[in-house]
C-alpha cells in the first residue's frame, strides 16, 4: 500500500516516486498551492500539491485543498529538494510533489488537537488520538526501546525467559489482591498476581539457575503518578548468588542499557548507603542525590533548651529532632514559611520551628527565648547556618520526622533550582527486617515475607526482631526506587520462623504457602533476586514525571479508563455462572 515511511524519506530518494501513507498532521491551501504536512510512526515530510502545465494537476490540487486535519491520506508523488529547508526535522531537506492524494478515511472534528495541551481527562477518553501525538509517539518508543535492550543484555548472558501464571492463589503481606471467582469451583477464587515471586522462587529449586520476565503484576491500591492497579516489571531471580552477585550484575545491565536507548552514562561503580544512613541524612529510604541538602540530627544540642517539644522528642528512645539548613533561605516571607509548615503537615509535621539569620547578621527565630544563648549560638554553629540562610527544625519520632523532613528537603531543592541536571543512581542496603503496625499489634515485613535476614541463627532472630536488620536492597534513580530485591530465605525453618514472627501461625502458613514449604524441603539452593519497574524507569528516560505518559491505555487516578468505561456493572445472569451475588451500597448516613 505504501512505498516509503514519511519519516524516512530524504535527500538519496530526489527524483524518486514515493506512495506514502499517515496522517494529516498540517494542510494548508495557499491560494492553488497546497503544503500538507504527512505524518506517521517515523516522523512527517512535507507534499506539495501544485498546478501543472505538463499534465493537468487540477484534481490534485482540488483534493489538497479539501484535506482536514487528521485526515487518513494515501499520496504517490515525486521526491525533491525542498525550497526552503526546515531543520527541526529529519525530512527538512526535501519534499515530496503529490501526483494522486487518496482519502482513505475522513476525519471527523476532533476533541482535542494534537499541539495543544489538553487534559488529562480528555487525552484517556481519546487514547487513540492522545497516542498519536508525536510527543507520546517518542515517550513510548523510548519505553520499546528499554524492553528491546533489556532483552537482548538478558538474552545475551543466559538467562531463561519463563512465564509463570497469571491466575493464581490469593495470598496476604502486600497489596490488596485482585479476585477473579472461578466458575468451576463454587465459592472459590483466583488471585491476580502482584509478582511472581514465588514461582520465581520455585523456579531455583527446579534448577534454572537464571530466570527473567517481562511479567503483568497487579495491586487493587490507590493510584498516584506513580502508581498503577496493573504494571510491568522485569522480574529476575539467581541461584547460588550473595547479594552482591545480583547487583553487580544488573547494574551492568542498567548502565548499559541507559548508554544504549538514550545515551547516558551513569556512574562506573554505583554508590552504596544502608538503610539507616539514607533515613539519617536524607529522611528517605530512596533519596534524590542531585540535592545536596541533608538533615542534620541536633537532639544533643537541643535537649537542654526550655522548648518542650524538643526536650520531650531529644529524650525519648525512638525521638529525633533533626535540622534542615535552607541556603537564600532567608529571604523567605512568614507566609512562604508558614505553607512549607502547611506541607510537612501533610507528612504528619505538627509544626516546623525555624531559625532564619539575616544578611546583616540578625537573628528571626522562634524558639530563641527557649534558649541560652550560649546554647543557641552552639546550635547556629553546629548546623553550618550562615548570614542568608535559614534552618527548619521538626521534632516527633524518628520515623515521623524522618518522613516529613525528607519531603521538605526535596520541595525546598525543587522550589530553589537545587536540583542538579545530572543522573545520581545508588543502591540503598541492609533494610531493617520487620516494622512494627500498631494497628494490627504486629510485625509485617519491610520487603516481603521471603526475603533472608542478616543473621543465620533462629533463636538470634526472634531475640532481636526489633532491629533485625534484612538482606534485601534497592536500586535508586533521582529520588525514584526503579528496582528492589533481596536474597531469598532458602531453609524451610527459618521460613517459618519469619512466618510466626508475622503472626502466621503454622496451620495458615500451611494452607497459604504449604506449596513453597514443601519446595525448601528439597534441597533449594541459596538464591536471590530483584525487580524493576519497566513504567518508572521507561518515565525517567522519557523525561516524564507520571509512568502514565508511557503506558499505552492506563488507569486514572480514580482506578477508571475513560476510553472504555471500565470498569463497568456485569449482568446478573453472566454473574451467577461464577457463583457471585452482588451486595446493594449501603445507604449514606
Amino acid at each position: 500500500m505504501r512505498s516509503h515511511f514519511c519519516g524516512l524519506v530524504d535527500e538519496s530518494m530526489i527524483g524518486q516516486s514515493v506512495t506514502l501513507c499517515g496522517w494529516a498532521d498540517v494542510a494548508r491551501d495557499l491560494g492553488g498551492v497546497c503544503f500538507i504536512d504527512l505524518r506517521d510512526h517515523e516522523g512527517i515530510v512535507q507534499v506539495v500539491a501544485e498546478p501543472s502545465d505538463a499534465d493537468g494537476n487540477a484534481a490534485v490540487v482540488k483534493a489538497a485543498a479539501a484535506v482536514g486535519y487528521e485526515d487518513c491520506l494515501r499520496i504517490t508523488g515525486v521526491v525533491r529538494k525542498r525550497h526552503s529547508v526546515n531543520d527541526r526535522i529529519r525530512t527538512g531537506q526535501v519534499e515530496v510533489v503529490a501526483t494522486a492524494i487518496e482519502v482513505l478515511n475522513k476525519a471527523e472534528p476532533l476533541p482535542f488537537h494534537a499541539h495543544e495541551n489538553a487534559g488529562e481527562d480528555i487525552r484517556l477518553k481519546y487514547r487513540y488520538l492522545d497516542l498519536r501525538r508525536p510527543e507520546m509517539q517518542r515517550m513510548m518508543r523510548t519505553r520499546i526501546r528499554l524492553v528491546q535492550a533489556l532483552r537482548r543484555w538478558l538474552d545475551a548472558r543466559g538467562f531463561q525467559d519463563i512465564e509463570t501464571p497469571i491466575l493464581t492463589k490469593a495470598t496476604p503481606e502486600g497489596a490488596r489482591d485482585f479476585l477473579v471467582p472461578a466458575r468451576l469451583h463454587p465459592g472459590e477464587y483466583y488471585a491476580l498476581p502482584q509478582s511472581p515471586q514465588l514461582f520465581k522462587q520455585i523456579l531455583m529449586v527446579a534448577g534454572f539457575d537464571r530466570y527473567y520476565q517481562i511479567a503483568r503484576c497487579f495491586r487493587d491500591e490507590a493510584l498516584r503518578a506513580d502508581r498503577q492497579l496493573e504494571f510491568t516489571q522485569l522480574d529476575m531471580e539467581f541461584a547460588w548468588v550473595s547479594e552482591r552477585d545480583v547487583q553487580d550484575a544488573v547494574e551492568g545491565m542498567i548502565r548499559e542499557v541507559f548508554r544504549e536507548v538514550i545515551g547516558v552514562e551513569l556512574d562506573a561503580e554505583f554508590p552504596r548507603m544502608t538503610y539507616e544512613e539514607a533515613m539519617r541524612r536524607f529522611g528517605s529510604d530512596k533519596p534524590d542525590l542531585r540535592i545536596e541538602l541533608e538533615l542534620q540530627d541536633v537532639a544533643g544540642l537541643v535537649k537542654d533548651s526550655q522548648f518542650k517539644v524538643f526536650t520531650d522528642w531529644a529524650t525519648h528512645a525512638d525521638g529525633r529532632v533533626a535540622a534542615l539548613r535552607v541556603p537564600g533561605g532567608a529571604a523567605f516571607s512568614r507566609k512562604q514559611i508558614d505553607e512549607y509548615g502547611a506541607y510537612a503537615a501533610k507528612y504528619g509535621a505538627k509544626g516546623l520551628a525555624y531559625i532564619k539569620l539575616g544578611e546583616d547578621g540578625t537573628v528571626n527565630s522562634p524558639i530563641q527565648k527557649f534558649f541560652e544563648p550560649a546554647a543557641f549560638e552552639a546550635l547556629v554553629a553546629a548546623i553550618g547556618l550562615r548570614k542568608g540562610d535559614l534552618a527548619f527544625f521538626g521534632a516527633g519520632t524518628y520515623k515521623v520526622v524522618s518522613d516529613f523532613m525528607g519531603a521538605l528537603r526535596l520541595k525546598v531543592g525543587k522550589d530553589l533550582g537545587l536540583v542538579q541536571h545530572a543522573w545520581k543512581p545508588l543502591w540503598v542496603t541492609d533494610f531493617p527486617m520487620f516494622e512494627w503496625d500498631d494497628e494490627e499489634q504486629r510485625y509485617v515485613a519491610l520487603h516481603h515475607p521471603f526475603t533472608a535476614p542478616a543473621v543465620d541463627d533462629i533463636a538470634d532472630l526472634k531475640a532481636n526482631a526489633r532491629i533485625a536488620v534484612s538482606r534485601g536492597y534497592d536500586m535508586v534513580l533521582n529520588g525514584n526506587e526503579i528496582g528492589g530485591g533481596s536474597i531469598r530465605i532458602h531453609r524451610p525453618d527459618m521460613q517459618s520462623a519469619v512466618f510466626e514472627l508475622l503472626g502466621i501461625g503454622a496451620e495458615e502458613a500451611e494452607a497459604k504457602f504449604g506449596f513453597l514449604l514443601d519446595a525448601l524441603r528439597y534441597g533449594a539452593p541459596p538464591h536471590g533476586g530483584i525487580a524493576f519497574g519497566i513504567d518508572r524507569i521507561a518515565a525517567l528516560m522519557a523525561g516524564t514525571e507520571s509512568i502514565r505518559d508511557v503506558i499505552a491505555f492506563p488507569k486514572t487516578t480514580t482506578a477508571q479508563c475513560p476510553m472504555t468505561g471500565a470498569p463497568s456493572p456485569v449482568p446478573d445472569a453472566q454473574l451467577a455462572e461464577v457463583h457471585v451475588s452482588v451486595r446493594p451500597k449501603a445507604d449514606k448516613a
